[in-house]
C-alpha cells in the first residue's frame, strides 16, 4: 500500500458525514458571509455591502464572538448542511457551497495550502475591505455601500 495518499474528507465524505471538527475547518475564514447583504424584494436579488457584522473582525475576518454569535446577532445564521444548500446569498468562493456541489477546494483554502494566510494573500478574505460595522451606519449609508467584489473569484483562479 505504500505510495497510496488517502483522499482529504471533503472530497470522501457529504457534508452530513463530517465530524464537527472538519464542517469547522471546512470554512476557509474569508469572512465574507459575515457582510450585510441587502435583498431586494421584487427581483430576490442579492446586493453585498462592504458592510460587516458588529461581531466581525475586519482584520482576522473572524467572529468577535463566535460561541455568542447567535445570542448576540439573532440574524446570525448557523450553517447546516441543509442550510448551505438553500442559501443564494452564501458567496460563489465559499467552501461549504463548493464541497456541497461536488466540487474541490481551491489553491488558496487553509486545508489545501496549510496556512491560513493563503485565503488574505489570495485576495478572498474582507481584510482591508471592511468600511464600517452595521452598528455605525444607517439603513441609507449601508445602501450606499453596495460592492460586487464579495462574489468575485481573485484573478487567475479556476472557477469551480
Amino acid at each position: 500500500m505504500d505510495g497510496i495518499v488517502a483522499e482529504p474528507y471533503w472530497k470522501t465524505k457529504t457534508l452530513e458525514e463530517m465530524s464537527s471538527e472538519e464542517w469547522e475547518a471546512l470554512c476557509d475564514g474569508c469572512g465574507r458571509c459575515c457582510l450585510v447583504k441587502l435583498e431586494d424584494e421584487d427581483s430576490g436579488e442579492i446586493a453585498y455591502t462592504d458592510v460587516g457584522c458588529t461581531l466581525l473582525d475586519g482584520n482576522t475576518c473572524g467572529c468577535r464572538n463566535y460561541p455568542e454569535r447567535q445570542t448576540l446577532v439573532p440574524e446570525c445564521v448557523r450553517l447546516t448542511p441543509d442550510v448551505v444548500r438553500g442559501l443564494r446569498w452564501l458567496p460563489s468562493t465559499c467552501a461549504y457551497r463548493l464541497v456541497a456541489k461536488g466540487a474541490d477546494l481551491p489553491g488558496w483554502h487553509p486545508l489545501k495550502s496549510g496556512t491560513p494566510d493563503s485565503v488574505h494573500e489570495a485576495g478572498i478574505s474582507v481584510r482591508g475591505r471592511v468600511s464600517a460595522s452595521e452598528d455605525g451606519v444607517s439603513i441609507e449609508e449601508i445602501l450606499e455601500r453596495i460592492v460586487r467584489w464579495p462574489q468575485a473569484w481573485p484573478k487567475g483562479a479556476k472557477r469551480r
